[in-house]
Parts: structure tokens; sequence; C-alpha cells
């Protein structure tokens, strides 16, 4: 499997950013580190092996890229506002310059499908809800979209509109909801222990009361909040959805 690490300053973040990309060709992949991991989290936890059959046939071209949750929502040590101008920061750097980057490194414009679980969940539906103009769409495993859950209670501008739950029922702009019943939204959870099959039940149904069609897969009491689950997750949707 062709394996490439790239990094560059990043003006958006102020900091060096890297990010690895795996096999040749296919649709993009862009997988969000859970909770403060880093750009090969996915591969020291063996996701990209249960992957590996997919880029190897050139069906799927993944990039993965380094959070910045430890310099935002869990920081104990910022002022909330702080941490939503991060929190911010972060999105631009994914739509301003990874996008880009997909873009050139794969020789032109691809279809990108946003994933991550956990946390990373969060910022792979949410990227997606953003930019539907920039995303094809999103593949969403265990995750909470109630960016409250992560703020101690801090509440602003910032927060709402990065968390699906309070922005996703407002959303009235007609070219946006288009975009979105054009795209692959699929909401994934498991039901064993520390995972939240409601909080995709919720998702679900406010894009269906904007009648945006969506997939929700709720899995087996036997998956639990962590890798095993998403190593079964991820390459049977790519298998199966794409």
């Amino acid at each position: 499997m062709n394996r490439e690490i790239h990094q560059w300053w990043s003006p958006r973040l102020n900091k060096n950013m890297e990010i690895v990309a795996y096999g040749h060709y296919g649709f993009a992949l862009l997988m969000l580190p859970t909770a403060a991991a880093d750009f090969l989290e996915y591969e020291r936890f063996h996701l990209i092996d249960t992957l590996a059959p997919f880029i190897e046939q050139g069906k799927v071209k993944v990039y993965s890229i380094n959070s910045i949750n430890s310099e935002s929502w869990l920081n104990r040590r910022m002022m909330p506002h702080h941490k939503a101008i991060r929190h911010n920061q972060f999105n631009h750097y994914v739509f301003d310059e990874v996008v880009p980057f997909i873009f050139n490194n794969c020789g032109g414009s691809v279809p990108i499908i946003t994933t991550g679980a956990s946390l990373g969940a969060l910022h792979a539906a949410n990227m997606f809800f953003h930019r539907p103009d920039l995303f094809h769409g999103t593949i969403a495993m265990s995750g909470v979209y109630d960016l409250t859950s992560y703020t101690d209670g801090f509440f602003n501008d910032d927060v709402y509109y990065n968390s699906p739950i309070h922005y996703l029922p407002n959303i009235t702009d007609h070219y946006t909801l288009e975009l979105y019943r054009r795209s692959h939204i699929h909401i994934l959870s498991g039901s064993g222990a520390y995972e939240a099959p409601d909080a995709a039940f919720k998702l679900s149904q406010t894009l269906w009361d904007k009648s945006v069609p969506n997939e929700v897969d709720i899995w087996g009491a036997d998956m639990r909040h962590d890798w095993p689950t998403w190593r079964a997750m991820l390459p049977y949707y790519i298998a199966t959805r794409f």
C-alpha cells in the first residue's frame, strides 16, 4: 500500500500540521481523529489495515489529519470562548488547506467523504453539514452531535454553529438542503458500553424532519465504544455503500 506523510505550516492554526495519505486512486476518505489523537491514530489501532483491500483496489484513497481537540474543547485550562475560536480555526484549516491539498494530491477534484469515531464523528458530520459543496457525505461512527456535551455548559454563537443538533433544524436554504439530499449520510452506533445510540437516532430524525434522506444503523450490544466496533463498521460501509 502506498503511504505518504506530508506536512506544512498552517496559517489558520499557526502551527505545523501533518497529514498521511494511503493509496493511489478512488474517492477520498478524510478521517478525523478521536479525542486528542494525532494523524496516525487510525493506523496505530489497525483501522487502516481493515481498509487495505479497498485502498489497494483503488476504490478509496484515505487521508488522516491531526486533531487539535487538546487545544480546544478538551483543554481544561482554556477559557471557553478561546476554545470556540480554536475550533473554528480548525474548521477553516480543513476547508481552506486540507481540501485543496487533497484535490492537488489526487490530480483534480474528487469526491470527499468525511469520517471519524467518537469526537471525530462530531467533527466529520459538522464539517460536511457546513460545507456540502466541498464534501459528498459523511460516515459518522459512535458520535454525539450536540457540542454542548463537550462545553461544560458554555454556549454562544460559535457553539451553536458547530453543534448540528442545534443549527440543522434552522437551515432553510434550498440549495444547502438539496446538497444534503444528494449526499451519503451514514450515522452509525453500537449498543454496547459507552455508546449513545439515542444520539444517532436524534441526528437522523433531525435530518428527516428536513426531508433529508440518511441512514442510521445501530449495531448490537456487543459493539461498545471502542476500536473493534469501528474496525467492523467502516470497512463494511466502504464495501457496501460506495
